[in-house]
């Protein structure tokens, strides 16, 4: 499953920075047949325990994680929206993702300057939003007018998307997201058609830098705005120092753990941030395991066990008969497939089944 995040943001606020920290979880582009040599994309590894548990468990030769895909997005500038800059370019780009990553800079440095001279991260937000705001203003504007004259003349398709068009009007021009606003199911289908930017998932990143001036840090009135428009619109998002990141990733576990506890910093913010991108991308995981190969399969959460099977093999989905299934941390605490099925925890699923996240599953055609 080739599911794309985007990586956007401002001059100098550590995007390219951060996309050279994520690729360090690059796989191996043999097992993923939807990789790229492209250097702006990055194929990288989920970060996930229970794999590797797993894999132990069955003795595995082999072991293969999820995977999602990062793109370097052409950076941007006001007027974007309007082919400035780079402009065409990235909204080409981003057209081609499933969500947004948006990266601000929340630390002050005077030997990088920022773009607008000063540290503004919820301005810089505000910037980038906008700038997707007033495309998709001018794709609906257009796709209005195209369906004018069927309108007029009542023609009842026509009447329900003009309704569904003007509403987006009215939110762009205040300022919302399309993604803010709520749908009945066939104007789920009419906005799907429009292919908006402002629909997709965003997932904010707010860089910071080990050893300087950071809003989470020193608070204030622009942290204060930040979080209480993370709170307002219920958006997700990941504190990183890219910086540190970077430098990591080609470092030893040892060496990693020794450079992070002399900075003081104990998280690793490019796994969560990959971990989240997964998330929003409405994506889980369930698993095969055996001795040659342990694997994490991506699919669709609410995804039936035939759908499931068509991620190894689209002859999976069509020849279905039964899967047996069992959740990953029952099997290890068994011990054995074997004592797993004495103890009635291995169940025999039909057609029916939606899969759960951690799911071990053996298809049967």
């Amino acid at each position: 499953m080739s599911l794309s995040i985007g990586i956007v943001g401002l001059p100098n606020v550590g995007k390219s920075t951060l996309f050279s920290a994520i690729t360090r979880k690059a796989v191996a582009c043999e097992n993923y047949p939807f990789c790229t040599i492209d250097p702006s994309v990055g194929v990288v590894a989920v970060p996930d325990d229970r794999l590797w548990k797993l894999s132990t468990f069955s003795k595995s030769a082999k072991t293969i994680p999820a995977a999602v895909e990062f793109v370097d997005i052409a950076g941007l500038v006001k007027g974007a929206s309007a082919g400035e800059g780079l402009g065409n370019k990235f909204l080409t780009n981003i057209r081609e993702t499933d969500a947004i990553v948006e990266v601000v800079r929340i630390f002050e440095d005077d030997k990088i300057i920022h773009v607008d001279g000063k540290i503004n991260p919820l301005g810089d937000i505000e910037v980038i939003n906008l700038e997707l705001i007033l495309a998709d203003l001018q794709t609906v504007t257009k796709r209005q007018h195209s369906i004018g004259g069927e309108y007029r003349k009542g023609d009842k398709k026509a009447l329900v998307e003009y309704e569904v068009l003007t509403r987006l009007i009215s939110a762009f021009e205040t300022g919302k997201l399309a993604n803010s606003l709520e749908y009945s199911e066939p104007e789920k289908e009419i906005v799907r058609d429009l292919h908006l930017l402002t629909m997709k998932p965003i997932l904010y990143v707010l860089n910071k830098k080990a050893g300087g001036k950071n809003l989470d840090e020193t608070k204030g009135e622009l942290w204060d705005k930040l979080m209480k428009f993370m709170t307002d619109t219920k958006s997700g998002y990941v504190l990183v120092d890219a910086g540190i990141e970077n430098e990591l990733k080609e470092m030893s576990p040892e060496d990693k753990k020794e450079m992070r506890e002399g900075l003081a910093v104990t998280d690793d913010g490019i796994d969560l941030l990959i971990r989240k991108g997964y998330e929003i991308l409405n994506l889980m995981t369930y698993f095969t395991t055996g001795e040659d190969e342990t694997r994490a399969w991506t699919i669709k959460r609410g995804s039936t066990a035939p759908r499931a099977g068509a991620a190894i093999h689209g002859d999976f989905e069509q020849k279905f008969v039964r899967a047996e299934v069992i959740h990953w941390d029952e099997l290890l605490a068994a011990g054995s497939y074997g004592q797993a099925r004495e103890k009635g925890l291995l169940k025999t699923e039909g057609k029916e089944y939606i899969v759960k996240d951690g799911d071990v599953i053996e298809f049967k055609i």
